[in-house]
């Protein structure tokens, strides 16, 4: 009686040698004689083994062509294989190299010690349990270190959440303002993608990690004097001067913080969308005056969902436009304030923008 769980299919179409494998091995092992190849395949579609030992020179198959059927496949291919071949004479080394090339682990020669098949099967079914421990290792290991990462952005989002609500707290912009422009960049990158407008840009960026910096696009703000970004009426020179610093500020600050961690890439598309929102398609906007395609595109994008949500809230200076006024005003700002091919693709979604601001706040007429 086999005093170990492990199953082991015997090939063979000699009954002579069957009984002779479950001889020397139906004490510690559960056997399983097979006749065929064709009855081996169809012993695997209804049982699995720990291993296969299977003779080359079985008549009805190539004992080869079952070792290479095993393997090529996927089902059965981490299935060891032993094979067992007479020893003959100069044809040993090649029948062993071919058996071992098409994926067997091992092979024995017959006449056949029974302690040596025992020990060479006891070897191959410990190598074959490590592995399977290991893989069972390194797919928990990655488990946990999924959490932990999930864990970290979750953590990380959250405080970046709160420094961009501190910023925008502080001149009265009503709730949701980051939720909204996150929700109208996503838009906006989708319907590029799904045109193919920009794509060799586009398909360069994590696009999780672009969104997820756009929370930081006004957080300069915290520098600007809180009477200025509440002031009810129109900015002086000076004043809209003083404004424009919020975006070298943030450009100034999130390079310092790139000097102390390796996160670079979410840091600097940050950057990017903190100091480049306020160019203009025609140069005239600030900090750098930036033209055209010099403007990046993720502030191109940023200045479209930006200024939308500008219009479409009430400000400390002005009043909540209508959806409609608000398509009206960034479609006559097409090729001036904005880029122009991103007019065209906010114009194909701007339901969306309508969903998105109403669904986060806003109370559009």
């Amino acid at each position: 009686m086999h005093t170990d769980s492990k199953m082991i299919f015997l090939v063979d179409d000699d009954i002579n040698n069957l009984v002779a494998g479950e001889r020397a091995l139906g004490q510690l092992y559960k056997i399983v004689m097979v006749n065929s190849g064709e009855q081996l395949m169809e012993m695997l579609s209804k049982a699995r083994p720990d291993l296969i030992l299977v003779d080359v020179g079985i008549s009805s198959t190539s004992g080869y062509e079952i070792i290479a059927h095993v393997k090529n496949n996927e089902n059965y291919e981490d299935i060891p294989v032993i094979f067992v071949a007479a020893k003959s004479d100069s044809s040993d080394s090649a029948g062993e190299l071919k058996g071992l090339s098409l994926g067997a682990v091992d092979y024995v020669s017959k006449p056949f010690s029974s302690p040596l098949l025992q020990k060479r099967i006891q070897m191959h079914l410990l190598i074959d349990d490590q592995k399977k421990e290991l893989t069972t290792f390194n797919t928990k290991l990655k488990e946990m270190v999924d959490e932990k990462t999930k864990a970290v952005v979750e953590l990380q989002n959250a405080v970046l959440k709160a420094m961009a609500e501190l910023a925008e707290c502080r001149d009265d912009i009503t709730g949701s303002h980051i939720e909204r422009t996150q929700g109208y960049l996503h838009v906006l990158i989708d319907a590029l993608i799904d045109d193919d407008l920009y794509k060799s840009e586009v398909s360069t960026w994590d696009i999780e990690l672009v969104l997820q910096s756009a929370q930081l696009h006004d957080v300069g703000k915290i520098v600007v004097d809180d009477k200025i970004l509440r002031k009810p009426g129109k900015l002086t020179p000076d004043e809209f001067e003083e404004i424009k610093i919020h975006t070298i500020y943030c450009d100034n600050i999130i390079e310092r913080i790139k000097k102390n961690t390796s996160q670079h890439d979410f840091l600097e598309q940050a950057r990017i969308m903190a100091s480049t929102h306020h160019e203009r398609w025609d140069g005239s906007g600030y900090p750098k005056g930036l033209k055209g395609a010099a403007i990046p595109l993720q502030g191109r994008l940023m200045a479209i969902a930006d200024v939308y949500d500008a219009l479409v809230s009430e400000r400390p200076y002005k009043s909540a436009f209508t959806h409609e006024k608000s398509i009206c005003i960034i479609k006559s700002e097409r090729g001036t304030h904005f880029d122009p091919h991103l007019v065209d693709v906010f114009l194909s979604v701007s339901d969306e923008f309508r969903s998105i601001s109403v669904l986060n706040g806003n109370h559009l007429c």
